[in-house]
């Protein structure tokens, strides 16, 4: 059993070495950068001991996005619980999220912009993905109190999404970060 146990343990390590390098490769070069014969390089394993651990390329940028969406959940729960109100709870989270997005391109793009097998609000949603939704739907539902607090937090996740979209690409003007928040966060909370 010691042998058995030993070998689980080392399967998971290689995973993790496998996730976190396709990760930082991602991060510093860009997801085309990231292929099985450079991951396996990177890490000084076979190709196919990737593939005993992921049938390809599609599946790793999948565990990247897992691993995303896990720490997207605790970054708004960080933010959402510093705050002394529900709109500076809000603001915080909204703040939070676009930093986040900021900070890791590529994780955020294995979440979002990737083809991707992942399934959101169904019943096979990974728990990872329902915990950050989770996590958005608390502030904007007590800020908000709407009755139907996901279908506003869908509303609220989009506008977030289109603002980091947007602004990476150039599309909006420079300069008007803070008052584009603020606005989005005066809309969610004015009124209600």
């Amino acid at each position: 059993m010691a042998i058995d146990d030993r070998r689980e343990r080392e399967r998971a390590t290689r995973r993790r070495l496998i996730v976190t390098t396709a990760r930082a490769l991602a991060e510093a070069e860009g997801w085309d950068a990231v292929t099985t014969r450079r991951l396996s390089t990177e890490i000084e394993y076979s190709q196919p001991v990737l593939y005993k651990h992921f049938a390809g390329m599609e599946q790793i940028a999948e565990a990247v996005a897992l691993d995303g969406f896990a720490e997207l959940a605790d970054v708004i729960r960080t933010a959402g619980s510093a705050a002394d109100s529900a709109g500076d709870a809000l603001s915080r989270v909204a703040r939070a999220y676009l930093d986040f997005a900021r900070d890791h391109p590529a994780v955020y793009d294995a979440m979002f912009t990737r083809a991707t097998t992942l399934h959101f609000a169904t019943q096979d949603t990974p728990p990872q993905l329902g915990a950050a939704f989770a996590a958005l739907s608390d502030a904007v539902g007590r800020a908000a109190k709407e009755s139907d607090a996901d279908t506003l937090t869908e509303v609220f996740w989009s506008a977030l999404h289109g603002l980091v979209i947007l602004s990476r690409t150039g599309r909006l003007r420079e300069g008007y970060d803070s008052a584009r928040l603020r606005l989005l966060i005066d809309q969610f909370t004015s009124g209600r």
